[in-house]
């Protein structure tokens, strides 16, 4: 079913045909471009109240700047549905984020308009700075670079070390900052609180806008009187906030706050401000999901809604004749609750990821003891260690991909000093149709190396359960090794998930079932499969062992032993990457002990896989259920090569 864009909308092939209309004409192409994106989400799904919210801005970006020479960069990504409709992908964006078609994200392949790869969130600052100093190294001050960076997105710290080297420039850079209070949870802390009293000033709103003319009127007696002007303008801004300007004490010249969905007014703006030179802040209010109205009454539920009925609102549910599996993350963060009821020491931290982990569960039950810190992820393991420190037993979830961005955190301030933190990791493995920004690939590889660090994964809920039950007690507790426990996306494979808690013995894995001809060893989840691709060659006549190994590290060598005693053919498993994971581990094990054994090893292979369903994406590189039969059969039947 393909989508029909709307009159105006229909002859925009490029951002040229965009600035060839009159500027009365484009109240009609937003109405037209936010119709087209209800349409298009509303049957093939993806991310929705985000690219809504910023229809007006991003109309106004393509108008008044000559992209893709003017360099756009857009945080996060998520919101750029708008941008690629009207950079020459409209008649393919149905295959938004399907298996072979567009990306979910901005991608420097994917197009010349997009300048920059997102999809980890505050990147858009420092890269847009980068690009404006290369253009003044280039000797192009023509070119216009320009951030759009949301207030969530403005929580993290990479946004202000941006921010803070871009005040040190003479760069033309035009930060952006889309104030709508929400990331996909409503934004927390003290800069959504500053922003907050900035919009909300009555006396500063009333006199910024004279402030501007004053500015525009006395910028033409030269660089003195600017220098006067924007000496008043900051005094203003702080006298009227009764506080100083937090941009302006950055070197970064503040405008606004003004309303993101006047399409008018936006233009007149951007077309005032390219004239102004340096570093400056516009601040745009806008609302999430503008235009659809159960998107704007509850934004987190709208975030990413999946398939939905436009007219109704009413979001399409799969409708099954027995009980389910739960997702992961639900399991998670019922089990959290259920040990913290009892355990009066645990804490739960995510960063701005609530919904998403399911640490919301917690936050409802025991609201004194969960803690949402805003897009920080380094920070979010550093306050962990901090009150570790204290005796409190905290599980940090994070997802996968996003744990990335405080590695040193993990290694610096819990395990060089030996503290007991539970990381529990979502989303690992295959993020699905996120895309490579954000699969789960790289973490048993990252976390199995560093010291005083256990690094266990479950097959099921029940071992999920279980192994934050052991992750709590008292013998990791009280010991110097941190722990990590990582699970995927989506749904689990037990609809009576809700088993009775055991502690499970560290680096000990488990038999599933014995066999003659070739040993199976998993970790995860995925070692689902491989007891379907057992069920397959079972029919064969071809008898393999599967052993889920439980841990990375420390691995169960008593088990190994076993296995390379017994077995010439041996295969591992994983969902992560296959340099430096599990099968390395495996292999080392072999190495190391002097074994000789033929061994495949399956996994994410060393290249960048794309977006899809995780099932396509499993097939791709080989590791589905039919893909590990398949490399039994070749173990199995494939002669050994030998050369003289």
């Amino acid at each position: 079913m393909l989508i029909t864009p709307g009159k105006l909308l229909a002859k925009i092939d490029t951002p040229d045909d965009l600035r060839n209309l009159d500027q009365t004409d484009l109240p009609q192409v937003c109405a037209e471009l936010r119709q087209f994106i209800v349409d298009n989400v509303s049957v093939y799904g993806g991310h929705f109240g985000a690219s809504l919210g910023v229809v007006e801005l991003t109309v106004a970006l393509h108008y008044v700047f000559n992209t893709p020479d003017d360099q756009l960069v857009w945080d996060v990504g998520h919101q750029a549905y708008g941008h690629k409709i009207l950079t020459g992908r409209r008649d393919i964006f149905h295959t938004n984020r399907f298996y072979k078609g567009l990306s979910g994200f901005p991608k420097r392949k994917e197009s010349p308009y997009d300048s920059f790869g997102v999809g980890h969130s505050s990147t858009s600052i420092s890269a847009a700075l980068g690009m404006a100093v290369a253009s003044q190294l280039q000797n192009n001050p023509k070119r216009h670079h320009i951030a759009v960076i949301g207030d969530g997105a403005m929580t993290a710290g990479l946004a202000f070390e941006g921010m803070n080297h871009a005040g040190s420039t003479e760069a033309d850079l035009l930060i952006i900052l889309n104030d709508n209070c929400m990331s996909i949870d409503p934004n927390v802390g003290a800069l959504r609180e500053y922003l907050t009293d900035i919009t909300t000033s009555p006396t500063y709103n009333k006199v910024k806008d004279e402030v501007w003319n004053l500015l525009g009127k006395m910028s033409n007696f030269g660089k003195s009187a600017q220098d006067i002007v924007s000496k008043i303008e900051t005094g203003l801004k702080a006298s009227l906030l009764k506080q100083s300007n937090l941009f302006e004490s950055l070197h970064l010249r503040y405008f606004g706050p003004i309303d993101g969905h006047d399409i008018d007014h936006l233009v007149s703006v951007m077309n005032d401000l390219k004239d102004i030179p340096g570093p400056k802040l516009l601040h745009c209010l806008t609302v999430k999901g503008k235009g659809y109205g159960p998107a704007e009454k509850d934004q987190t539920k709208w975030h990413a809604p999946g398939l939905f009925d436009k007219v109704t609102g009413e979001i399409k549910k799969k409708i099954y004749d027995k009980p389910q599996p739960p997702k992961y993350q639900d399991v998670f963060g019922h089990t959290l609750v259920e040990l913290a009821e009892v355990n009066e020491k645990i804490v739960g931290v995510t960063p701005a990821m609530p919904s998403g982990s399911s640490m919301n569960i917690m936050m409802k039950a025991i609201p004194d003891r969960a803690f949402d810190v805003g897009i920080a992820e380094q920070h979010a393991v550093t306050f962990s260690a901090g009150m570790a420190t204290q005796g409190q037993v905290v599980f940090c979830n994070i997802y996968s991909t996003f744990m990335q961005r405080a590695y040193d955190q993990v290694i610096h301030d819990v395990c060089i000093q030996e503290l007991p933190v539970i990381f529990c990791l979502d989303r690992a493995g295959f993020a699905g149709a996120d895309g490579p920004t954000h699969h789960g690939a790289y973490d048993l590889a990252f976390m199995r190396c560093v010291p005083n660090m256990i690094v266990a994964s479950p097959m099921n809920e029940q071992e999920l359960r279980n192994l934050m039950f052991t992750a709590q007690s008292d013998t990791i507790q009280d010991g110097t090794q941190a722990f990590t426990i990582r699970y995927p996306r989506g749904e689990g494979v037990m609809p009576n998930w809700r088993t009775p808690l055991e502690q499970v013995e560290i680096g000990k894995g488990r038999k599933i079932r014995d066999g003659k001809d070739v040993a199976i060893l998993t970790i995860g989840p995925i070692g689902n499969y491989a007891v379907t691709a057992c069920e397959f060659l079972e029919k064969e006549s071809i008898r393999p062992a599967h052993y889920d190994m439980r841990f990375v590290k420390p691995l169960d060598e008593a088990m190994l032993h076993e296995i390379f005693q017994r077995y010439d053919n041996v295969i591992t498993v994983e969902d992560g990457c296959l340099m430096g994971g599990f099968g390395s581990a495996v292999v080392e094990f072999m190495t190391d002990h002097g074994y000789v054994a033929r061994v495949k090893r399956l996994g994410i292979p060393d290249a960048v896989i794309e977006h899809g369903e995780q099932i396509d994406l499993h097939r791709e590189c080989g590791f589905d259920p039919q893909g590990i039969a398949d490399a039994v059969r070749e173990l199995i039947y494939s002669k050994r090569v030998v050369t003289a």
